[in-house]
C-alpha cells in the first residue's frame, strides 16, 4: 500500500513517542523546513455529487446495500464532490475536510453508526444494518 515513506519515523514504545516527536520537530527546524504551498482543488460539484448519489442509488435499490450505507454514500458523495457547488470550482483543502467533519460528526450521532463501531471494535468484523 505504501503509506509511509523511507524516510518516516515509527515509534514502537509509547513512553518514547514525546521524545522522538520533539526530536522530529528540532530536526525539521534545523533544516529549515517550511511547509508546502497550499494547493487548490477543482471538484466536480453538484454534477458529481448527483451521478455519485444516483450510483448507490442504484445499490441499494438492488440489494447490494443497505438504507444506512445508502446515507454513509450520500454523506461521501456530498464530501467527495465538494458539496453543493458548480462543476469545475476550485476550493481549499480546508473547505474539503469541513466538509468531512461535519459528514462524520452526523454521522457519529445515528445510532445505527454506533451500532455497526460498537460491532466492530467488540467481534472485530463489519455489521451491516
Amino acid at each position: 500500500m505504501r503509506h509511509l515513506r523511507p524516510v518516516d519515523g515509527i515509534t514502537i514504545q509509547q513512553d518514547y513517542l514525546i521524545h522522538d516527536a520533539k526530536k522530529a520537530v528540532i530536526a525539521l527546524d534545523e533544516a529549515n523546513y517550511r511547509a508546502p504551498s497550499r494547493k487548490k482543488i477543482r471538484v466536480v460539484g453538484e454534477g458529481g455529487y448527483a451521478v455519485l448519489k444516483l450510483g448507490a442509488y442504484t445499490m441499494y435499490q438492488s440489494g447490494y446495500i443497505s438504507e444506512h450505507d445508502l446515507k454513509i454514500a450520500d454523506k461521501l458523495a456530498f464530501v467527495l464532490a465538494g458539496g453543493r457547488v458548480p462543476a469545475g470550482t476550485w476550493v481549499t483543502e480546508e473547505y474539503l475536510l469541513d466538509l468531512e467533519r461535519e459528514a462524520f460528526l452526523s454521522l457519529v450521532g445515528e445510532p445505527k453508526s454506533q451500532e455497526r463501531m460498537r460491532y466492530m471494535l467488540t467481534k472485530g468484523k463489519p455489521l451491516r444494518n
